[in-house]
């Protein structure tokens, strides 16, 4: 029972880390367009037992090192796939979840060991501020999206967490005498070279640069460098990640370094890539909104954190989180290339000063942004409330049933429920102080309001935001596996399957073909037209209209009203949502690229296309 007692935290981290992340992980498709990459490539790696070197449709994919694909490899690997994993989201959702629990574990794990701000170790007071440190973390609206798909970003964001969070326990548990290092100084160094194998070299530069903040900002660089033994750690590091690298560059050469390090590291960092051009503000904004409705406290933690000088090193924790959300702000903010989860690497940094914002809700700074944070909570619920007035404006192609379905289902009501619970039990603990007393601790008071605005939002979670999920998979992504039955249905023997128009990865997934990907200009029906007769790659192979005279197209209805894609007399085969399966003859392929060809149009699919699949 004393067990229980010491890590019921730890227990209830897990238990709340199960419900928002696993809990119907396997009920919904994969999510395109990303996700059925990521997840084909390691099922592909299973299936042909190549653990080097990821592919997918056919094509070597170069963009991510491979500790994500093994991941889900080792899902794909287990038996009954038909059974317990018709979607193909269990196996490859799997490593995000568990990367995301772990934080929060690690997280409460490090508060209760370590309690902040005058906190004794093992009161209730730092067991709660230990919970809300990973509720701020989890129930940010990144991870509970990103937590779940199937990509690198939450394996990677988790692995230089749980890095820094080591190097700091190393730090905190140090000795006078650091000359051979701090005792578990190696911890964060190996989790570092797992880093490296999840995303490459940038995990690197963000733990680098957060170290190197937060010594310089405690006035100890030497200190901290020989405590954590940056040589052999950095080398220790290496020789987890090192070999992967050289033994891809063996094998794969030239193209693997262009791709990886050229285009999907050096390039993403000076040039925008994939048309995501954002403002140099634009992580400014999402700061706010991966925080809410407790962005208030975060900027309140925040600015305690850098205040004043030098912490003792076991009260230093709220020094790192800042110096470490301010490395990933300030370095992405520098990169030409920006996406939202880039910031996902900074949302443990802020939960922590979240909860330790919290600690203190008496002073005056502490009441206003307490104050600020809960009329945020009601006017998110106040929008949620009036969603049937506002709500029908809400439009997606791919979707056009959207907003009705959703009004219908109730979600928007259930999640204005709980978004106004979030911001009446708190206020309820600040009104009545004569009844917090009888339910807590004095000191317990900040930490329990923050878990009473928390739990309502752990039930939006689950009451209103997975429900909504499961319907947008109903709504956008199960046509497209609907035409993957049925193109596995009418395809004949050797014949090439391609989509056109609307670009969906998951068309491969789901019908373990390689799928022809063009676009829907002009230019994209001559690629297609030369490509069946002459590119090559695994699972398919070229050859001339009289030796294979059709295609099976999957074509949505916009594409298939352009003028070029008109008159080709096409054969119907099936319909979902925007979709179509046609059969269609190569001579009458062949004929529009001719047409078009008089024109000045002509295939360009063997320029060099870095996103090519």
């Amino acid at each position: 029972m004393s067990l229980l007692r010491r890590h019921w935290v730890l227990l209830v981290c897990l238990g709340l880390g199960a419900l928002l992340l696993l809990r119907g992980l396997g009920h919904s498709g994969l999510v395109d367009e990303t996700p059925p990459l990521f997840a084909a490539s390691a099922r592909a790696m299973a299936e042909t037992g190549d653990w080097l070197t990821p592919r997918v449709n056919g094509l070597p994919r170069y963009d991510k090192p491979p500790l994500v694909y093994w991941l889900m490899g080792l899902g794909y690997l287990l038996p009954g796939q038909s059974s317990w994993n018709p979607l193909g989201t269990w196996a490859a959702g799997l490593p995000s979840a568990l990367a995301t629990i772990a934080v929060m574990v690690t997280l409460a794990a490090t508060l209760q060991r370590w309690p902040q701000a005058g906190l004794r170790r093992g009161s209730l007071a730092s067991q709660l501020v230990a919970l809300g440190a990973a509720l701020a973390y989890a129930l940010s609206p990144l991870n509970l999206v990103w937590g779940r798909l199937p990509v690198s970003d939450a394996l990677f964001s988790a692995l230089v967490s749980i890095s820094l969070l080591l190097f700091w326990q190393a730090q905190a548990r140090r000795q006078s005498d650091s000359q051979r290092g701090w005792r578990g100084w190696w911890c964060g160094w190996l989790v570092l070279g797992l880093a490296v194998l999840a995303k490459g070299p940038v995990a690197v530069v963000l733990v680098g640069l957060s170290l190197l903040a937060f010594a310089l900002s405690q006035g100890e660089l030497g200190t901290q460098l020989r405590g954590l033994r940056a040589g052999p750690g950095l080398a220790l590091t290496a020789a987890v990640a090192l070999p992967w690298y050289l033994a891809e560059l063996l094998v794969e050469g030239r193209p693997y370094w262009n791709s990886f390090f050229g285009y999907h590291n050096l390039q993403r960092f000076t040039a925008v890539v994939n048309d995501h051009l954002q403002p140099w503000w634009f992580f400014g904004p999402i700061l706010v909104a991966a925080s809410l409705p407790v962005t208030p406290l975060l900027l309140l933690g925040l600015g305690r954190a850098l205040k004043g000088g030098a912490r003792p090193p076991d009260q230093s924790l709220g020094r790192l989180a800042a110096c470490w959300l301010l490395v990933v702000l300030a370095f992405f903010t520098t990169a030409a290339t920006k996406l939202p989860s880039y910031w996902i690497p900074a949302t443990p940094a802020a939960g922590l000063l979240i909860a330790l914002a919290a600690q203190h809700p008496a002073q005056r700074p502490a009441r206003l942004a307490w104050g600020l944070s809960l009329a945020l909570a009601a006017g998110i619920a106040l929008a949620l409330a009036l969603s049937p007035l506002w709500f029908g404006i809400v439009s997606d192609p791919e979707m056009p049933t959207l907003a009705a379905d959703v009004l219908a289902s109730g979600s928007l009501q259930r999640a204005a429920l709980c978004w106004g619970l979030a911001a009446l039990l708190p206020l309820l603990l600040m009104l009545l102080p004569n009844l917090l007393p009888k339910l807590l601790p004095p000191e317990s008071g900040g930490p329990g309001r923050l878990l009473a605005l928390q739990l309502p939002l752990v039930g939006f979670a689950l009451l209103a935001l997975q429900p909504a999920w499961t319907l947008g998979d109903r709504l956008r992504a199960l046509p497209v596996r609907q035409m993957a039955a049925a193109a596995v249905q009418h395809r004949r023997p050797d014949e090439s399957l391609a989509m056109v128009g609307i670009l969906k990865p998951s068309l491969h997934y789901y019908s373990r073909r390689v799928v022809l990907y063009e676009g829907n200009e002009p230019t994209d029906l001559a690629n297609l037209a030369d490509r069946l007769q002459r590119e090559r790659r695994r699972g398919q192979t070229p050859s001339p209209a009289s030796q294979q005279p059709t295609v099976l197209v999957v074509i949505d209805a916009r594409t298939a009203a352009l003028p070029h894609w008109q008159g080709l007399a096409p054969t119907t085969l099936a319909q979902a949502g925007l979709y179509r399966l046609w059969r269609l003859e190569r001579s009458a392929l062949e004929r529009r690229a001719a047409q078009l060809a008089q024109g000045g149009i002509r295939p360009r699919w063997q320029e060099p296309r870095p996103e090519r699949y």
